[in-house]
């Protein structure tokens, strides 16, 4: 989400000091403000808050009100990615109370033990806890020092409407969504609506496995083989069908030719203008800006459709990893006042704290007329950046600007009936290079076989290479780790 909105916020630039005040306490104990009208001094990194964003300055104002007098201070991250200039910072030493992670958050966590275990807030918290998923839930369990208030950024199909509704196939997928039924319902996608490809993806397959991968097979990372030990499921029979059907769909004219060049605004740009029929966007908030963007270009008729994934030998979205949140907000152990640090997440996750996170400033980004929010034109500048989850969300909306448009919201019931927990893991430090290299080979592998570089034929190739990178010792520690 954060990715889709990084062009939005050109200067995102932070450029005031770190500093932090206020008593300690503990979990549990009353993080009241000092004496005196001093508030306690809270500083923050996330690449997405700006010194004189309102978002700040709405957030301390609420906390006020409910006796909570906090300052939050900006820390200032070098331009650049975000996770290595982040890691750059916290390594001299200069460590905020709150951080945003995207990702390098396990060698601070694990490796150097700086982050707070934030078990204990969670459980007394009241509203943090509200607004939790059973994903978040589960994420935050297997890993205490990330707290993520997101719907899973999984990706789920979209196609335009008034295109869905030029195919004679479309009503017979929906009915039976095998793998063959949507091959035909692509073709016909392309033939009648003038499409130059069926489907888009951006640089990878991943979009693709969103709505396939289960349909092959691929029902989990890791797979039981005949002899009841786990074995990586790309490395198996499940995904050399899969390539094999992704490079029918590439030779056919039916996925983007240039799908591994694709970034995600370029894979959105052949959408709206027509030349794909088909994109993936993470549910909810994604979808509903796909939508907007489709229909402004294209007309009311152009609304997105969301897709079921391809049913076979199973059926869902990519399966759904809860070894630990991917980014999220933690808390330093070195933080002098972690009970206000952590008010600060509870404040944003109350209904208070959502309108504002989420909405934006009454007056600007919308008003309240009969009891109703109504949203103006102003809203679509505004985007949440700490809840995006819409657990317990319920504020009463004017039917003409709902919160999220009715392809977002079916995106995100389509998703949680249509998804599961994987049975993925946190690669330990000393694995984690030779991970990366076998993921590297099997993606440069993969890539080679849908474009026609390689054959299928080279599959058991790619797996002796795979298991010699280090994917046998990953395949041993997987075996001692699953449960």
């Amino acid at each position: 989400m954060r990715k889709m909105f990084t062009l939005l916020a050109a200067s995102l630039l932070v450029v005031s000091t770190a500093c932090s005040s206020g008593s300690s306490t503990a979990p549990g104990g009353s993080g009241a403000a000092p004496s005196g009208d001093q508030p306690v001094t809270i500083t923050i990194v996330d690449k997405d808050l700006q010194p004189d964003d309102k978002l700040l300055k709405g957030i301390e104002e609420g906390m006020k009100a409910e006796g909570k007098n906090v300052k939050l201070q900006l820390v200032p991250v070098q331009s650049g990615t975000y996770s290595e200039k982040l890691g750059l910072l916290l390594q001299s030493g200069n460590i905020p109370d709150l951080i945003y992670f995207q990702g390098g958050d396990y060698q601070f966590a694990v490796t150097q033990n700086i982050l707070e275990d934030l078990t204990p807030y969670i459980e007394k918290s009241t509203h943090v806890k509200a607004s939790m998923n059973p994903y978040n839930q589960e994420r935050t369990k297997n890993y205490p020092y990330l707290v993520w208030l997101s719907p899973t950024s999984s990706s789920v199909p979209v196609v335009r409407q008034d295109w869905f509704d030029k195919t004679a196939s479309g009503k017979e997928l929906l009915v039976n969504p095998t793998v063959d039924n949507y091959y035909n319902f692509f073709k016909e996608l392309k033939e009648k609506n003038g499409a130059k490809f069926a489907y888009t993806t951006a640089g990878t397959l991943d979009e693709l496995d969103a709505m396939f991968g289960q349909a092959f097979g691929l029902t989990s990372t890791w797979l039981k083989g005949e002899d009841g030990k786990y074995v990586f499921g790309k490395t198996t029979s499940f995904e050399k069908d899969k390539l094999e059907f992704y490079a029918k769909l590439y030779k056919d004219g039916l996925l983007d030719p240039e799908f591994l060049t694709k970034k995600w605004d370029t894979k959105e740009k052949a959408f709206y203008d027509g030349q794909a029929a088909i994109i993936a966007g993470t549910q909810g908030k994604v979808i509903d800006i796909y939508n907007t963007k489709s229909t402004s270009q294209n007309g009311a008729a152009a609304k997105v459709m969301p897709l079921p994934p391809a049913k076979g030998k199973g059926q869902g979205y990519i399966p759904v990893d809860v070894s630990k949140e991917s980014r999220g907000f933690a808390i330093a152990k070195t933080a002098k006042n972690k009970e206000m640090a952590f008010a600060v997440l509870e404040y944003l996750a109350s209904p208070k704290g959502q309108l504002l996170d989420k909405l934006g400033i009454e007056g600007e980004q919308y008003t309240v007329v009969d009891n109703k929010i109504k949203l103006t034109a102003k809203s679509a500048e505004w985007y949440p950046r700490f809840v995006e989850s819409t657990v317990n969300f319920k504020p009463e909306f004017d039917p003409s600007t709902p919160y999220l448009s009715e392809p977002a919201a079916k995106s995100l019931e389509m998703m949680s009936k249509l998804s599961k927990k994987d049975n993925s893991f946190i690669i330990p430090a000393e694995l984690a290079a030779k991970w990366d290299a076998c993921n590297a080979l099997y993606k440069e592998f993969a890539a080679n076989v849908v474009t026609g570089k390689k054959t299928i034929a080279d599959f058991d190739q790619f797996v002796q290479a795979w298991n010699a990178a280090g994917g046998k010792e990953i395949t041993d520690y997987a075996n001692q780790t699953i449960k």
